[in-house]
């Protein structure tokens, strides 16, 4: 999807740029006052940067709030499709961090993006992770082979993309999707994931990080964290049950865990504040993180 394609109310287009760096061309919202700590928002898996459009406002009263789309997704151009994995796409991150001369005093990732934050905090120091309804689980039996492989070969096949967002581009569609995740969402926001859902390159990328998914290694090394990480986890998520953050959680020294009720898998966008409350109280509660900036 193109910048121009976005409609004017898109979340954040007004303060979003295309940012050449190494390997991608990425569309990033930086809001918040640029002398401030900065925080690095990721989304996850076959969403974008405007996941965070009720979280971001309340942080950027206090913290630079960095939030790019993945390589692939939303507005994000992959220019090398080989690097969607979470090794690749961890370090393209900090090269990106590099060019924004930004040095993350945290990073805060919803599902897969929490992942991504953890790796990239093994790859340099990062003071504190923040995971909200992290995928930290693997597939079990057959999935954990077949998937990978199903994407690898769904990613390979030229008219892939444009037959999924035939078949999965409708409105319906994207409703049920949502509601099985155990967050239906406002009319606002299901229209937004519509608009991805029909977009070929957005659906291709998904596919290539899919396809290039490793996590395994990962959580192998989940024991050896030294990282402040705190798991936020909705006890109504049908997608990544709050049982896998519990399970996390124990096999992170010193992790801090909880548990949201009522809410599913997309919980910062059905709160009204996008969890930035909760978020902004995680942060203050660990003081190397930084001041916030006060407005």
């Amino acid at each position: 999807m193109t910048p121009a394609a976005l409609p004017a109310d898109w979340p954040f287009k007004a303060r979003s740029s295309l940012i050449q760096s190494g390997h991608h061309r990425f569309w990033v919202a930086d809001i918040g006052p640029k002398e401030a700590p900065a925080l690095l928002l990721l989304h996850g898996t076959g969403a974008s940067g405007h996941s965070f459009r009720r979280t971001a406002p309340g942080l950027a009263q206090h913290y630079r709030t960095v939030i790019p789309d993945l390589p692939g997704h939303g507005c994000s151009a992959a220019g090398f499709r080989g690097r969607l994995g979470l090794d690749a796409m961890a370090e393209d991150l900090w090269t990106l961090c590099d060019t924004l001369q930004v040095r993350p005093t945290a990073i805060i990732g919803h599902s897969a993006g929490a992942a991504i934050s953890l790796r990239m905090a093994e790859l340099r120091p990062v003071p504190q992770v923040i995971g909200l309804n992290a995928a930290l689980g693997e597939f079990d039996g057959a999935a954990a082979f077949l998937f990978p492989i199903i994407a690898r070969g769904l990613a390979t096949l030229p008219f892939a993309a444009s037959a999924i967002t035939a078949f999965f581009g409708r409105p319906g569609t994207v409703d049920r999707i949502l509601a099985g995740t155990g967050s239906p969402l406002d009319p606002e926001g299901r229209a937004q994931y519509l608009r991805l859902v029909r977009d070929p390159d957005h659906v291709t990328g998904v596919l290539g990080m899919m396809a290039d998914w490793r996590l395994q290694p990962l959580l192998n090394r989940l024991p050896q964290t030294t990282t402040k990480v705190t798991l936020i986890a909705s006890e109504g998520d049908r997608a990544v049950p709050a049982q896998v953050s519990i399970d996390a959680a124990r096999r992170i020294p010193g992790a801090r865990l909880h548990l949201l009720p009522n809410l599913g898998h997309l919980a910062h966008e059905e709160t009204p504040d996008g969890l930035s409350g909760l978020i902004l109280d995680t942060l203050a509660r660990d003081g190397s993180t930084g001041t916030p900036h006060r407005t």
